[in-house]
C-alpha cells in the first residue's frame, strides 16, 4: 500500500520557514551589538596599558615604604600598610602642613582659573555670534593659544615675566610707571597671579570653542522673537543663551576643573622644579615630594589621596547637575 504525498498549504510552508528565517536579524542584531566594543577595544587597550596600570602601581607603592635604597628592587620595599597616609594627612607634622597649604592654594587657583575661563570663553562666543567683518579672523586669533604646544607657551611667558628684561615689567614700570621698582613675577607673592595668567590665557580658548559649538544649537528664531517681545541683550543672554547652554556649561566646567586641578605642565615649565610658596600646587608638590626627597611611598600616598578627592568631587558634581537638570525638564 503505497502512500501519496500530501502537499501542504503554502501557510504551514511559510510557518516553517519562519524560524529559520527568523535567525539571521538575531545574527545582524548581535554583530551590531558587537561591533562597537570592537572598536573601543584598541582605546581600552591603551587606557589599560597607559592609566590603568600605573594606577595600580602607584596604589601599591604607597602602601610600601619606597626610599631611594628601593628603587632598583621596589618591590622588595617594606610594607608600610597606612603609615605612608598617616604622614600626608598629620597636619600638626611638617609634611602634612605643606600638603594641606598645597591644597588649599591649588582650589583657589582652580576656582579662579575655571571662572575666568569660563567668563572669557563665553564672553567671546557670545560677542563672536554676530555677523561682521573679520568675525573670521577674530576666531582663528582666538583659537592661537589653545592650538600652540604647552611648553612653547609657557616659556614665552616664562621669558616675558622676567624682572630685568621681561616685557610686561617693560610695559608696566618703563612705559606705564606702575610702581617704584620692576615686579618679581616668578618668586614670592606675584607667582600665583602669574601663574594664573598663563593658565587663563592658556585655557580659556577651549572654553571659547565649546561655549561657541553649543550656541549653533539655538535657534535664532527664539532671539527674534525676544526682541519684537522687547528683550533686551542681557535679558536674551539670561533667558535664552544661558539656560540653552545648561548641559553644555555642565561638562565644560567639570573638564576645566579637572585639567587646571591636575595641572603640572604648567608651573614645572614655568617655576622649574621647585615652585614658589604661593604657587605651590598640589601636582607639583607631589612631584617635589616623590622625585626631590625620594620618598615615593609618601608620594603615591598623596595621590591616591589627590584622586580620591577628585573622584568624591566628581560624583557630587554628577549627582548635583543630574538632578537639577531633572527638575528643570518637570
Amino acid at each position: 500500500m503505497t502512500r501519496t504525498a500530501v502537499a501542504q498549504p503554502p501557510e504551514q510552508a511559510v510557518r516553517k520557514a519562519a524560524p529559520g528565517e527568523a535567525r539571521t536579524p538575531r545574527r545582524s542584531g548581535r554583530r551590531r551589538i558587537a561591533l562597537p566594543y570592537l572598536l573601543l577595544l584598541p582605546a581600552l587597550l591603551l587606557e589599560l596599558l597607559v592609566h590603568l596600570v600605573p594606577m595600580l602601581m602607584g596604589i601599591t607603592m604607597s602602601f610600601r615604604e619606597l626610599t631611594q635604597f628601593y628603587i632598583r628592587n621596589w618591590s622588595e620595599a617594606p610594607w608600610s600598610a597606612f603609615d605612608n597616609y598617616g604622614v600626608a594627612i598629620d597636619f600638626d607634622a611638617p609634611v602634612g602642613q605643606a600638603l594641606l597649604k598645597s591644597f588649599l592654594t591649588t582650589c583657589m587657583f582652580t576656582v579662579l582659573s575655571v571662572g575666568l575661563c569660563w567668563l572669557l570663553g563665553t564672553a567671546a562666543a557670545v560677542f563672536l555670534q554676530e555677523n561682521f567683518r573679520g568675525r573670521g579672523f577674530l576666531r582663528t586669533l582666538f583659537l592661537v593659544p589653545y592650538a600652540l604646544p604647552v611648553y612653547a607657551a609657557v616659556i614665552t611667558w616664562a621669558f616675558m615675566f622676567q624682572r630685568d628684561n621681561g616685557l610686561i615689567n617693560h610695559v608696566l614700570h618703563d612705559q606705564l610707571g606702575i610702581g617704584d621698582s620692576p615686579a618679581f613675577w616668578l618668586i614670592g607673592d606675584n607667582s600665583f597671579w602669574a601663574l594664573l595668567i598663563v593658565s587663563v590665557w592658556k585655557g580659556w580658548p577651549f572654553a571659547f570653542l565649546t561655549v561657541m559649538a553649543g550656541l549653533q544649537n539655538i535657534p535664532r528664531d527664539m532671539y527674534e522673537a525676544a526682541a519684537l517681545d522687547g528683550a533686551g541683550m542681557w535679558k536674551q543672554i539670561r533667558h535664552i543663551t544661558l539656560p540653552s547652554l545648561r548641559s553644555v556649561n555642565q561638562v565644560l566646567v567639570l573638564v576645566l576643573f579637572l585639567w587646571t586641578f591636575n595641572d603640572f605642565n604648567t608651573p614645572f615649565v614655568l617655576f622649574g622644579k621647585a615652585a614658589p610658596e604661593a604657587a605651590d600646587l598640589i601636582s607639583l608638590h607631589i612631584y617635589q615630594s616623590s622625585f626631590q626627597t625620594w620618598n615615593f611611598g609618601t608620594g603615591s600616598a598623596m595621590s591616591v589621596l589627590l584622586l580620591l578627592f577628585l573622584l568624591v568631587v566628581t560624583g557630587v558634581y554628577l549627582l548635583l547637575t543630574t538632578r537639577g537638570r531633572k527638575t528643570s525638564d518637570v
